[in-house]
């Protein structure tokens, strides 16, 4: 295909997705037969609206092959399935990136593979912790509250930070954490060897295993079977503590393991 049929390809499909999202009705319709098919009685039932007007949402569908009509029950076309799933997916994303407007703003992204970003939607049920200017520790302190509780821990550790090593080593000497893993760069891990204490309680720590990435990355993503926990870096580069994402669903553990399966590939 060439980039000019690549291009009219990607108008149509604009032209498309805009005619749908301009629409309160043609949206909710084919979001309500997604996964059932449903008949008029359930459609009006459920989007609280007359029969003419769910009608005529129906017929524009239809008219672009989107919904189709089986008996008495409307469902979506191979066409239509597609393109509310890519939909359901676009206000998803939004809805995240809405949600912790100020965490993904405030930070560079550079990092996060395109592909993790697209994905963002499966963080929107992520809660955005900010500390505050007479308590600056309210995140950080968030962040070891829930590492204190987990058994087994992976964290992609982008920063030399004593501060969080010193609560490893203290969890993991109170038998509380189990199994750690430290996914590093070459630069951060020449600098904990070279630390006496921490190269004997973490490296040298049967409990931890370390896998040494060739380039500096700046995302410190702390993944456990409980929960996930992401903060970056400002855009000038200096490392934030001061914000946070964590969530426990399913969603955000997959979103994290996709993460870290790149670094450790």
């Amino acid at each position: 295909m060439t980039n000019v049929q690549t291009k009219n390809e990607l108008n149509k499909e604009f032209k498309d997705v805009k005619y749908i999202l301009t629409s309160s009705m043609r949206t909710k319709l084919l979001i309500a037969v997604y996964n059932n098919p449903r008949n008029l009685d359930e459609l009006r039932n459920e989007l609280k609206k007359p029969s003419a007007t769910i009608l005529h949402g129906l017929k524009e569908l239809e008219a672009i092959n989107l919904i189709r009509k089986t008996q008495k029950y409307y469902e979506l076309t191979s066409n239509g399935y597609l393109l509310t799933t890519n939909m359901i997916k676009l206000i998803d994303n939004w809805y995240s990136l809405s949600k912790s407007e100020v965490f993904w703003n405030n930070h560079d992204l550079s990092d996060i593979p395109e592909e993790i970003i697209r994905n963002v939607y499966m963080l929107k049920d992520a809660e955005y912790i900010n500390s505050t200017t007479s308590d600056l520790s309210i995140a950080f302190n968030r962040y070891i509250n829930l590492i204190s509780k987990a058994t087994e821990l992976t964290i992609l550790l982008p920063i030399y930070s004593e501060n969080h090593f010193k609560h490893m080593i203290d969890l993991l000497g109170k038998n509380k954490l189990k199994k750690l893993e430290l996914i590093v760069s070459e630069e951060i891990y020449n600098s904990i060897e070279k630390n006496e204490f921490f190269n004997e309680e973490l490296l040298n720590n049967e409990k931890v295993s370390t896998t040494v990435t060739d380039k500096n990355f700046k995302i410190f993503l702390t993944y456990s079977e409980e929960f996930i926990s992401l903060t970056l870096f400002f855009k000038d580069g200096h490392y934030d503590d001061s914000q946070i994402l964590i969530a426990k669903d399913d969603d955000a553990k997959k979103w994290a393991l996709s993460i870290i399966k790149i670094f450790v590939r």
